[in-house]
């Protein structure tokens, strides 16, 4: 079977600079921002055919191994205020408070400002003007990137090669389980893949729907104890936030797969809620479901998952009822 052959074109983002990750996936125009973080530097950030392999060589965490006198180097490069480089460095050492006590650090930077994704990018600039020093087409997105090349003995060289100058020039450690050289569609980049027949897709990683059904799960688990209200308002929440970064994957079969399987869920932990046979009969005549089929289905041995998707349920429950609960579907696009 001949394997679709597939490139990326050169598109460097840092993370946090006025734009979201999911701007990458379709690329903008846009120029290098002086702090040192950038945005892509071409209009399509997609894939394209020519190329076979795709090496990811993954420092590891930025934020945790970034060396402080090579980053006031650096900082000191363009900003000559020293009363600006001396709160930048009193920031990087501020500390880490663990068990009350707070413990000295010398490398890495803290989380939870906006100044420690900024910091990172400006240690990550030296890697993305080495890439495009040797002319190699790339991607990347704060700490993850691809590289994309015609070999796998390419791909292999320029992982050795790249390998060394994170950890010889950047002062940072490489996570070897996370680095590989591999099919484009093998890899992971921000949670998405691509497909590897015909023209290469935009799919979701196999990760971040295993992440997804994990969390669906954990809201709609029937032992919760949370009346379906509560179930829905926390469900749409986390729905909304995933829609609108994942919703954009090029597939649809996938996302029209997820909904079923949430419905399905949805009607599971409701059937449970209704508890004996004679409130289930209730209920499902209350919603138009006609006598022999409730009772049927009120009286039967089988579990909530497996009525979950009987007849009587789809009838008594369908995907009006849940719209009306306001959770939002998956394969309706949000409007911008």
């Amino acid at each position: 079977m001949r394997l679709s052959e597939v490139v990326a074109v050169r598109a460097i983002w840092g993370a946090r600079c006025g734009k979201s990750a999911r701007r990458v996936l379709s690329g903008g125009t846009g120029t290098r921002c002086h702090a040192g973080s950038v945005r892509p530097l071409t209009r399509k950030g997609q894939l394209r055919r020519g190329s076979a392999k795709a090496t990811a060589p993954r420092p590891v965490p930025t934020s945790h191994r970034v060396n402080h006198d090579r980053l006031m180097a650096k900082i000191a490069e363009r900003v000559s205020d020293k009363r600006l480089l001396k709160l930048i460095r009193v920031f990087l050492q501020a500390g880490v408070m663990e068990g009350g006590l707070v413990n000295p650090v010398d490398e890495g930077t803290p989380q939870g400002g906006p100044l420690s994704p900024l910091l990172s990018n400006i240690v990550l600039d030296e890697f993305d003007r080495e890439l495009e020093r040797r002319g190699l087409r790339f991607a990347r997105y704060a700490d993850d990137s691809n590289i994309y090349v015609r070999s796998r003995r390419a791909g292999e060289r320029v992982m050795e090669s790249l390998t060394r100058f994170i950890m010889s020039k950047l002062k940072l450690k490489v996570n070897q389980q996370k680095s590989a050289v591999a099919r484009p569609w093998a890899r992971k980049f921000i949670g998405f893949s691509f497909t590897s027949a015909g023209t290469p897709k935009r799919r979701i990683a196999p990760k971040a729907v295993d992440r997804f059904k994990e969390r669906i799960r954990e809201l709609t688990s029937r032992n919760r104890g949370v009346s379906i209200e509560r179930m829905a308002e926390e469900l749409s929440r986390y729905l909304r936030g995933w829609i609108g970064y994942f919703g954009k994957c090029e597939p649809p079969s996938v996302l029209a797969g997820l909904e079923q399987w949430l419905r399905r869920r949805l009607r599971s932990a409701i059937w449970k809620q209704w508890k004996r046979g004679p409130a289930r009969f209730a209920e499902l005549r209350r919603r138009d479901v006609n006598a022999d089929l409730a009772g049927q289905t009120a009286g039967s041995d089988h579990g909530p998952w497996r009525l979950a998707d009987s007849p009587a349920l789809s009838i008594a429950l369908p995907n009006a009822y849940f719209d009306s609960l306001g959770i939002p579907r998956l394969t309706v696009k949000p409007i911008a």
